[in-house]
């Protein structure tokens, strides 16, 4: 007998809630890309947040991109820029 997997809660749902409610307003900054590049890394394949993970599919076609086409851009900010520096927030947490 199959057994049905039930979703799970994301431990900081609601801190990317937030994060993912402002860049579905916002426009696709070198920040709000690192955000979005963070967050797609974080959900990817994780058993519930439903809700996230299409506002990030959202944002992409929102921001006319695909996902390889974000972590290449993000790829090349990382390397040249310190998106995090002076935000307050450590932005290490990419599990």
């Amino acid at each position: 007998m199959a057994q049905e997997q039930k979703d799970q809660q994301h431990p900081l749902w609601s801190n990317d809630r937030q994060i993912v409610d402002t860049l579905l307003s916002g426009e696709p900054t070198d920040y709000n890309l690192a955000e979005l590049a963070r967050l797609k890394i974080r959900y990817n394949g994780f058993p519930g947040a439903r809700d996230i993970q299409t506002d990030l599919d959202t944002l992409l076609k929102q921001w006319k991109l695909t996902e390889d086409a974000l972590y290449e851009r993000t790829r090349q900010i990382h390397e040249t820029l310190q998106v995090y520096k002076g935000r307050g927030a450590k932005r290490d947490d990419w599990s």
